[in-house]
C-alpha cells in the first residue's frame, strides 16, 4: 500500500512539534476536565448552616409546643373543615395547565403547553408521577414532623372552586381538624409564576410548614437527565448550583434567599420568597431503582434492565415564622423567560441557566446565536424550530470570518518559523540533539527561544487560531445541551439539535472534513510520523466526540471545517502559501536525501545510481 503523503506537508522536525503536542494535550485535557468538572464541581450546601438550622429547629418549635401543652385540647379545637370526597380543579392560561387535587391541596399535573414530552408528540407534564406517588406532589407541605407532613398530604381540603379556572384566578384550599387549621391560597397570572400563601396553625400558633417541589421533573427520560438535576439558589447575589451527588437529604439551609429551587437541563421549579431575609430551604434526596420506572413515550429500553439507582431531588422553601408567602416559577430555562422573572431584591432568574465550566463563553455564544436566530424569518407552517439549524450555520460562518485575520497571522508566523529553521537546526546540531532528560536539553531550548525572540518569531504563533477555537468548541459542547430553545429543534433529517444524529450522518462527515482540514493545512517542520498520526487521529477523535452527542455541535463543527478547508485552499494559493509549500518541498527533499545510502547522494539525485556507474566502481 503506498504511503500517504500530504503535498502541503514535509518531513523534518522543529519546534512546531512541541506546539502540536501542546495543543493536543490541552484539547484532550480540557475535554476530560470539563466532564470531570460537570460531575464533581458543586458547592456544598452549607453544612454549617444546615447544622445550625437543624439544631435550632427544636428551639423554634418550643414556644409552639409549650403553648399547645398549656392549652386545653377542647378549648383549642376549631370547627372541622374537610371535604367528603376527592375533587379536581384545573387552572389554565396560554402557557400551562395545572391540575390540583383537593387531597393535600397539591398538584397532580403541571403541563407546559408550548413543550412536548420525550416523543415530541405528547404534552410535557413536569410532574413525575411514579416518583411523586412515593415522595410527594408539588405544592405539598413539608414539616419536621413526618406524621404531620403525611396528614397534610392526605387530608381532603375544601377548595374554593372546582372544574376549570382561567387565569388570572385565585384558588384557596381550607382544612381544619381538631387543633389543626390549614389555609393554602394560590394566585395565577399570565406568566409562568404562581404566588402561594400558606399557613398551618396548631392551637392557633403557626407551625413551620414549607412549600415543596419534592420529586424532580417529568421530562427526565435518560440516565444522564437524572444526573443533570441541581439545587439552585441565590444568596446576596451569590449563585450556587449544587449537583445531585452533593445534595443532602433533609438538610436545612438558612437564607436569606433571593431564589431557591430545583432545575434540570431544560426546566426549573424555583421559589422566590416575598421576604428573603426570613426564608429557609430544606433539600430532599431520594433514590429509586431505574428498573422500577414504568415504560413511557421515548423512554430507552436500558431503564428496564439497568441496575442503577436514580437520584430524585426536591426542595422545600418557606418562612421561619411559619407563614409562607412565596412566588413559584415553573417553566423553561429560556433566557428571555428567566430574565423576565424578577426577584424581590431586583435581580432575575437568569443565573439559573448555568453553562458550566466555560460559562461566560457559552453564555455569550448563545446570546450571539440567539441574536442571529432573531433575524431569521419565522415560518408559520410550524418551521420555527427549523430556523435554529440555519442560525447555527450562519453563526458559524460569522465566527470563522472573525477568526480569519488570526489564521492569516498564524500562516505568516508559520512562514517566519520556516525561514529561521536552518538556524534552529544549527543550534540543535551544536548540542547533538540531546534527549529531553539530558541537562543539555534545557540549555539548547533556552538558546533556541532566545534565537526565536531575536528573529521576532513566536513558537506558538501558528497555534493561536486553534487555541482560540478550543474554548469556543468546548463552550458549544456544553451549551448545546443546556438551552431549551434547541430542545426538539429539527433541521432536515435531524429531529432534535440537542440530541445525537439518529443516522450518524454528521459524525461520518466529521471524520471526512477533519481529515481534509489536516490534509490541506501545511505543517512544515512537523515530524512525518506525527503528521500521519494527526491526519488520522484527529478525524477519529472528532467523529467519536459527535457520535452520541448533540447534533447541533456536529453541525457547528462540520460547517466550521468546511469553511476552514475553503479558506486554507485559497491561502495555499497565495504568494504566502506558495512560499510555505516551496520551503516545505525543499526541506522534504533534503530530509529524503539524508535517508539515502551515501552512494545515492552523489549529484544530488534521489533515484538509483545507473548500472554503468556501479560496474565502473567494480
Amino acid at each position: 500500500m503506498p504511503e500517504f503523503r500530504n503535498p502541503n506537508q514535509a518531513g523534518g522536525s522543529g519546534s512546531d512539534n512541541r506546539s502540536l503536542l501542546i495543543m493536543m494535550v490541552v484539547m484532550i485535557g480540557v475535554l476530560f476536565g470539563v466532564q470531570y468538572w460537570r460531575s464533581q464541581h458543586a458547592t456544598e450546601p452549607a453544612p454549617a448552616a444546615a447544622t445550625q438550622q437543624q439544631s435550632s429547629s427544636p428551639t423554634q418549635s418550643a414556644p409552639v409546643a409549650a403553648q399547645a401543652a398549656s392549652t386545653p385540647t377542647a378549648a383549642s379545637a376549631v370547627p372541622a373543615v374537610a371535604a367528603a370526597a376527592e375533587s379536581i380543579t384545573t387552572v389554565e392560561n396560554e402557557l400551562y395547565k395545572i391540575t390540583f387535587s383537593n387531597k393535600g391541596g397539591q398538584v397532580t399535573s403541571w403541563i407546559l403547553k408550548r413543550y412536548t414530552g420525550s416523543d415530541n408528540k405528547s404534552p410535557l407534564d413536569l410532574v413525575q408521577e411514579h416518583s411523586a406517588k412515593q415522595f410527594g406532589y408539588p405544592l405539598s407541605l413539608y414539616t419536621y414532623d413526618a406524621g404531620l407532613t403525611a396528614q397534610l398530604a392526605n387530608a381532603l381540603y375544601v377548595p374554593s372552586a372546582t372544574g376549570t379556572l382561567q387565569s388570572p384566578a385565585t384558588l384557596t384550599f381550607k382544612y381544619a381538624q381538631g387543633d389543626l387549621d390549614v389555609t393554602k391560597t394560590f394566585t395565577f397570572g399570565a406568566d409562568y409564576v404562581v404566588h402561594a400563601d400558606t399557613v398551618v396553625l396548631r392551637n392557633g400558633a403557626p407551625v413551620r410548614a414549607l412549600l415543596s417541589w419534592p420529586a424532580s421533573f417529568g421530562d427526565m427520560d435518560t440516565l444522564t437527565a437524572y444526573a443533570s438535576v441541581n439545587v439552585d439558589s441565590s444568596t446576596n447575589g451569590h449563585d450556587d448550583h449544587v449537583a445531585f451527588k452533593k445534595v443532602i437529604g433533609g438538610a436545612t439551609v438558612g437564607g436569606p434567599f433571593d431564589f431557591a429551587g430545583l432545575s434540570d437541563q431544560y426546566f426549573a421549579a424555583i421559589f422566590l420568597p416575598d421576604a428573603p431575609t426570613d426564608s429557609t430551604m430544606v433539600t430532599l434526596h431520594h433514590e429509586i431503582p431505574a428498573a422500577s420506572i414504568p415504560a413511557g413515550p421515548g423512554r430507552p429500553s436500558l431503564f428496564g434492565s439497568s441496575k442503577a439507582d436514580l437520584p430524585i431531588l426536591g426542595t422545600t422553601v418557606g418562612d421561619l415564622n411559619g407563614h409562607n408567602q412565596v412566588r413559584l416559577f415553573v417553566g423553561p430555562k429560556a433566557i428571555d423567560v428567566l430574565k423576565s422573572v424578577k426577584t424581590s431584591s431586583g435581580g432575575n432568574l437568569e443565573p439559573v441557566l448555568d453553562f458550566g465550566f466555560f460559562g461566560p463563553i457559552g453564555k455569550y455564544l448563545f446570546i450571539g446565536l440567539h441574536a442571529v436566530h432573531a433575524l431569521l424569518p419565522s415560518d408559520p407552517s410550524n418551521l420555527k424550530n427549523f430556523s435554529w439549524g440555519w442560525a447555527i450555520v450562519l453563526f458559524t460562518i460569522l465566527i470563522n470570518l472573525v477568526l480569519l485575520p488570526l489564521r492569516i497571522k498564524g500562516m505568516k508566523s508559520m512562514l517566519k518559523m520556516q525561514r529561521i529553521q536552518p538556524g534552529i537546526d544549527k543550534i540543535k546540531a551544536k548540542y547533538g540533539n540531546p534527549k529531553p532528560t539530558d541537562p543539555k536539553a534545557a540549555e539548547m531550548n533556552s538558546e533556541v527561544m532566545a534565537y526565536q525572540k531575536e528573529q521576532g518569531v513566536s513558537m506558538f504563533g501558528g497555534c493561536v487560531p486553534s487555541l482560540i477555537q478550543l474554548p469556543l468548541l468546548f463552550a458549544f459542547f456544553t451549551m448545546m445541551t443546556r438551552v431549551v430553545e434547541l430542545r426538539h429543534a429539527h433541521f432536515f433529517w435531524l429531529p432534535d439539535l440537542s440530541s445525537a444524529d439518529p443516522y450518524h450522518i454528521l459524525p461520518i462527515l466529521m471524520v471526512v472534513t477533519s481529515f481534509l482540514v489536516q490534509f490541506y493545512t501545511p505543517s512544515p517542520g512537523v515530524d512525518p510520523q506525527q503528521q500521519k498520526m494527526m491526519a488520522f487521529m484527529m478525524p477519529a477523535f472528532s467523529g467519536y466526540m459527535t457520535w452520541n452527542y448533540a447534533s447541533g455541535l456536529a453541525l457547528y463543527w462540520n460547517v466550521g471545517n468546511l469553511i476552514m478547508i475553503i479558506q486554507q485552499t485559497v491561502m495555499n494559493n497565495t504568494s504566502l502559501g506558495k512560499e510555505i509549500k516551496e520551503i516545505a518541498a525543499r526541506r522534504a527533499a533534503a530530509a529524503t536525501k539524508r535517508t539515502l545510502p551515501p552512494q545515492q547522494r552523489q549529484g544530488g539525485g534521489t533515484g538509483p545510481i545507473p548500472p554503468k556507474t556501479i560496474q565502473g566502481r567494480r
